[in-house]
């Protein structure tokens, strides 16, 4: 196995040395490479000492120097790696010694295009599990049970909470098959939650496999600044940035052609039960009035979704 482990940087000096330690511990790890984002703090000068301290390490910005985000910069990791597989760690995460343990064993099958694992959680700061505990706690960010391939990509959409998620960073995906099956990669339109929309169409397209689901093989961590971590705990509003997300999801899933319709129709329905909870208050009845006319099952999906739960009223 020849792995390229590809790591967009933003604002994270503090975190991309152990981010980058963690993943060339592994003799399959072929490649480092570290896409610099623009960040504002000193992320830079710590990964031009990175490239050169490791020869596996390779450092890339974008042409134009600017900040892209990190869908554009995991885009142009892969278009730059060359390895023959992609695994994905974001610079203030970490892999744990297993973590490509059940995927030295998997690969060897060639029906395999990618294997998913468990993620842990690391708090940085007092601070930062004071904060976040409640919404993290311990737990692992999980698949609850090993899954035939054809059933992950129903299981995330149909099933939400009581199928388990799967992170990026414990992804690992055969370079060949992502790129013949998959014309578009990372959205470059999508500020925030462009991982969970490429892992919604990833696994419509590839066949993923389960590898190692109780325990962790890699490590979020949990810090003050972490945007997605303000997202998860409402100091950004969720409703308003998974609209876009599911926007998204519902334009993709309707221009293509092999999703079957019941399954367009269910994503629509999440759409449109995001787009009613970040609507303003004088604008929801006016809207639940009309899809309950109309599309009752808006509704109805929307009450099985927690951010719209919480954002009706």
């Amino acid at each position: 196995m020849k792995i390229s482990v590809i790591i967009p940087v933003y604002n994270a000096e503090e975190f991309v040395s152990q981010a980058v330690e963690s993943a060339l511990q592994f003799d399959e790890v072929h490649e480092v490479i570290l896409v610099e984002d623009k960040s504002p703090d000193n992320a830079l000068q710590v990964c031009t000492q990175l490239a050169e301290k490791h020869t596996r390490v390779r450092l890339y910005q974008h042409p134009d120097k600017g900040n892209h985000g990190a869908g554009p910069s995991r885009n142009l990791g892969i278009e730059k790696s060359t390895g023959d597989f992609i695994a994905f760690l974001d610079a203030d995460d970490y892999f744990l010694p297993n973590r490509f343990d059940a995927e030295r064993e998997l690969f060897k099958r060639p029906e395999v295009e990618g294997v998913y694992g468990a993620l842990g959680v690391h708090y940085y700061s007092a601070k930062a599990k004071e904060q976040y505990y409640s919404l993290f706690e311990d737990k692992l960010t999980t698949v609850y049970e090993r899954h035939s391939p054809k059933d992950v990509f129903l299981g995330q959409i149909y099933m939400l909470g009581s199928f388990g998620l799967f992170s990026i960073d414990a992804l690992t995906i055969r370079k060949e098959s992502l790129l013949q099956k998959m014309d578009i990669l990372f959205r470059t339109n999508l500020r925030l939650h462009q991982d969970t929309e490429f892992l919604f169409r990833l696994s419509f397209y590839l066949d993923l496999y389960p590898g190692i689901l109780d325990e962790a093989v890699a490590v979020r961590g949990v810090h003050e600044n972490n945007r997605i971590t303000l997202v998860d705990s409402k100091k950004i509003n969720p409703a308003s940035t998974r609209i876009l997300l599911w926007k998204e999801i519902d334009r993709w899933a309707h221009d293509e052609n092999k999703v079957p319709g019941n399954v367009k129709q269910h994503i629509s329905r999440m759409y449109r039960s995001f787009e009613i909870a970040n609507a303003p208050l004088t604008k929801k009845w006016g809207m639940i009035l009309k899809y309950l006319l109309t599309d009752y099952k808006s509704i109805r999906s929307g009450l099985y979704n927690i951010n719209f739960r919480d954002n009706l009223f």
